[in-house]
């Protein structure tokens, strides 16, 4: 496959004008028709030479043997990264955007008005995925339960209950469980489990130092447990408790003309309702900065829909990348307009959040 670099003037001038020809219209164009609207003027013979070049290098395609040419994906994913001007969004749709985004309400409902949004001025299915709700811990209790295990009891704030089991050390006191009890509720105050372990670990020395050696090592381990016993667990386990909301799905029928027939539609329906692959799919590129593009089979997931995802990350008031939110288009699509609409939603959400 060709880079931007191997490809002459002449050559890019016929590229661009066939791939935003198809984005528009996605119709397959001939060497007659681009030797009426190119500038400077070229002959059609010139043209099919250009052309049968560019095919060659598995940028363009013909539909059928009398037909012009069409990009491949390949050929789309070269015009996307190397040759596609992007389009500033009007004052109007900036204000369409940050007007019906709001964070007084929280931040579950801030994503669905973003994406509610997102998908209403791009016309296309709006999609976020966001952390899962982690509740606000009210009690946390160590009991042994055996010479060698302790039983963490663990109350949320819907009166939820749920235990783990962790080693219990040598020469452990009772008291010591006791002080471990004592020491955790007496910091939750509204916390979630996530904030209490972190706190935790960034005093480990303080902890170390006030309570014990022994103190901190339960402590640690009691608030570890929850998070899974290795970094591999961790990750399934966090992947899995995201939130993914998907919006404005009927936008997908309008689109049936861009992806050609309802068999695609069907397809893409049935991507959709794999939430699982699609979770992971936006994990892998949740920690990406900018606006992120793939198209049709780039994924295994829209491979035989033929379907592009554009999606940008957002921030939560630390700075950190919490989540992703974007749209699932037709092939052909507006991408120099749906790009900055995503960027523009991603950073009104960042801004809220913050």
């Amino acid at each position: 496959m060709s880079n931007l670099a191997s490809l002459n003037e002449r050559a890019r001038l016929i590229f661009r004008q066939i791939v935003e020809s198809y984005l528009e219209t996605g119709a397959p164009v001939g060497s007659r028709v681009l030797s009426e609207v190119l500038e400077p003027q070229l002959s059609p013979a010139s043209i099919r030479a250009t052309m049968a070049e560019l095919e060659r290098s598995g940028l363009l395609y013909a539909p059928h043997v009398s037909a012009g040419r069409m990009p491949t994906q390949s050929g789309l994913r070269l015009f996307i990264d190397g040759l596609l001007q992007v389009s500033e969004l009007t004052a109007e749709e900036r204000d369409m955007i940050a007007a019906d985004t709001q964070a007084d309400l929280g931040a579950e409902h801030l994503l669905r008005q973003a994406v509610d949004s997102l998908s209403g001025l791009s016309q296309c299915a709006g999609l976020v995925l966001s952390p899962g709700a982690d509740p606000i811990i009210k009690h946390i209790e160590f009991t042994p339960i055996s010479d060698d295990q302790i039983l963490v009891i663990l109350v949320d704030d819907a009166n939820q209950v749920e235990n783990r089991v962790i080693p219990k050390p040598r020469d452990l006191l009772p008291a010591t469980l006791t002080e471990v009890s004592n020491y955790l509720n007496a910091r939750l105050k509204g916390r979630t489990l996530e904030e209490l372990r972190r706190e935790a670990q960034s005093e480990l020395e303080h902890l170390r130092a006030e309570l014990g050696a022994l103190t901190a090592q339960i402590v640690t381990a009691g608030l570890a447990s929850w998070a899974g016993t290795d970094e591999g667990e961790r990750a399934a386990q966090d992947t899995l408790a995201k939130s993914l909301i998907v919006r404005g799905e009927a936008h997908l029928l309008n689109n049936i003309g861009a992806m050609e027939d309802l068999e695609r539609v069907r397809l893409l329906f049935e991507d959709l309702e794999r939430k699982e692959e699609l979770i992971n799919l936006l994990s892998e590129a949740e920690d990406s900065e900018g606006v992120r593009i793939f198209i049709g089979s780039e994924t295994p997931l829209f491979s035989l829909s033929g379907s592009s995802l554009i999606i940008s990350s957002y921030r939560n008031s630390d700075s950190h990348i919490v989540g992703v939110l974007g749209v699932i288009a037709p092939t052909r699509s507006n991408y120099a307009r749906l790009i900055p609409m995503v960027d523009h939603t991603a950073q009104v959400v960042t801004k809220l959040l913050s």
